[in-house]
């Protein structure tokens, strides 16, 4: 996906409590909030897998994305998809972890991700994605789950030195592709989407942290209680879909931008 995602039913995110379609007034169970940002961070994919496709199909130049303010916009929306992430985590288990509910959701995710290497490995097996967005994120939610008790400043020096540790420490015995994922390793695998446990899950506890800073403020509370109107409701449907969005997108932009630039 991306280079260098309880509203508990929900895909990359992790916050969604069913799927109501549009009606006027979403459940009180939902915060129609978290739909709507990652209804902003799909857009905001979109938008830089669309530049990538157009490149990679030769139709802006070679390496336009992978520097300069491509490359921070691509890292600031998969940093915002795992900062929600891990905010949902906090939501759905941070009273009592839902066994069940985490792991069909983690399988899910897991499935998915699977998916994404396989189709990857057909097309690109130079450059398959074997640990992407949707690998980073059940890993850490995985980890996410040792936070969910923890004191929000505990939480957030754990981030800093996740974040920070690949840029003092890089082990050449992690350069295998078995453990490449981990974040230390001294080589940087090939890949067209890699964001290993070190530092990507630093937005993740952030993430983790805002959600139990906000709910001991009651302020998710207050944000469950707010009504929806239709077009509220139709702006945040991407966010209650967003494995689905995820999943589809590429394969539509890329009829798309093939029948727009065939000659």
């Amino acid at each position: 996906m991306f280079r260098a995602a309880d509203n508990s039913k929900d895909d990359l995110a992790m916050t969604s409590i069913g799927h109501e379609g549009f009606a006027t007034r979403v459940p009180s169970s939902r915060i129609i909030t978290l739909d709507l940002m990652r209804t902003a961070a799909l857009a905001a994919m979109v938008v830089f897998h669309t530049a990538r496709d157009l490149e990679l199909m030769g139709q802006i130049p070679a390496g336009t994305t992978l520097g300069g303010g491509w490359a921070f916009f691509a890292r600031l929306v998969a940093e915002s998809f795992l900062f929600l992430a891990g905010t949902s985590l906090y939501l759905a288990h941070g009273q009592r972890i839902r066994w069940r509910a985490f792991f069909k959701r983690l399988l899910r995710i897991a499935a998915a991700a699977g998916l994404v290497t396989a189709v990857t490995y057909a097309a690109m097996p130079d450059r398959f994605v074997y640990f992407g967005i949707l690998h980073s994120i059940c890993a850490a939610s995985l980890i996410g789950l040792l936070f969910l008790r923890a004191p929000v400043p505990v939480t957030l020096v754990a981030a800093a030195v996740v974040f920070i540790l690949p840029d003092l420490y890089r082990f050449e015995a992690l350069n295998s592709p078995a453990l490449a994922w981990i974040g230390l390793s001294q080589q940087t695998p090939a890949s067209l989407d890699f964001e290993p446990v070190f530092p990507w899950l630093a937005p993740f506890l952030i993430g983790v942290s805002a959600g139990k800073f906000l709910s001991d403020r009651g302020s998710w509370n207050r944000l469950r209680n707010r009504p929806a109107g239709s077009w509220t409701n139709l702006a945040a449907w991407p966010g209650r879909h967003s494995l689905l969005v995820y999943l589809v997108h590429q394969p539509v932009l890329l009829a798309v931008i093939w029948l727009a630039t065939a000659q």
